[in-house]
């Protein structure tokens, strides 16, 4: 069967979303873009997995048909198999690296607005995935020409839809008397200080906090009230 130009490059992973959020209801045309679904409510549905740039205008022609829920993988823990030329596995490896919600901001920083747009939703899946790469020749220098093939979903642990602008308030452990930078949020949270600065620029683009000056060379923020 020939692909469709929304699912050339698609993952196993991406797949696996799509259909678990609008069954059969896949690839359809609505205003002049494809949009990955319709689930059974009739909601538009978005699997998301890179930055949200691409989905700015995307976002605003589907809403006003209808409501749009973006839904964006989060991986907790990713495995790593390697398979040989010949397509034989040469072995299988958990990576170091444990995700969060907050990779939401990873995605969300190229467009700090969306959240804002009326009648849409985020909803963070939670999950376990498995990346296949296989020894090619072609893939990174970096990966010393092994490329990545394809991304497959393992388990679904946990999914958190923010609908409201006062769901985003989860992802500031603050009192409304403390004033934090990004530093303090990094620490309280145990999240890389770039991350917590792409969480406090896109939290401040939302409304919900503000800048009241500078410490040093750090950005103080504190909750608008």
């Amino acid at each position: 069967m020939k692909k469709s130009i929304g699912t050339r490059c698609e993952s196993s992973l991406h797949r696996a979303l799509k259909f678990s959020y609008a069954g059969r209801r896949t690839e359809r045309e609505v205003a002049g873009f494809v949009a990955d679904g319709i689930s059974a409510e009739g909601e538009f549905i978005e699997v998301q997995i890179g930055s949200f740039a691409p989905l700015r205008q995307k976002a605003s022609k589907l809403v006003q048909l209808g409501r749009l829920r973006i839904v964006y993988p989060v991986v907790i823990t990713k495995y790593i198999e390697v398979f040989g030329s010949n397509g034989k596995r040469e072995y299988r490896r958990k990576s170091p690296r444990r995700g969060s919600p907050w990779d939401l901001f990873n995605a969300l920083v190229y467009a700090p607005e969306l959240p804002l747009t009326r009648g849409l939703a985020i909803e963070l899946v939670l999950l376990d995935a498995s990346e296949q790469r296989i020894r090619d020749g072609k893939g990174s220098w970096r990966r010393k020409g092994v490329s990545i093939k394809d991304h497959q979903l393992l388990a679904v642990h946990e999914r958190i839809c923010l609908e409201k602008l006062a769901d985003y308030f989860r992802f500031v452990p603050f009192t409304p008397a403390e004033c934090f930078t990004s530093a303090s949020l990094s620490e309280r949270v145990n999240i890389r200080r770039e991350l917590a600065q792409k969480t406090l620029y896109v939290l401040a683009r939302l409304g919900i906090i503000e800048k009241t000056g500078k410490e040093r060379n750090a950005v103080v923020y504190r909750i608008i009230k």
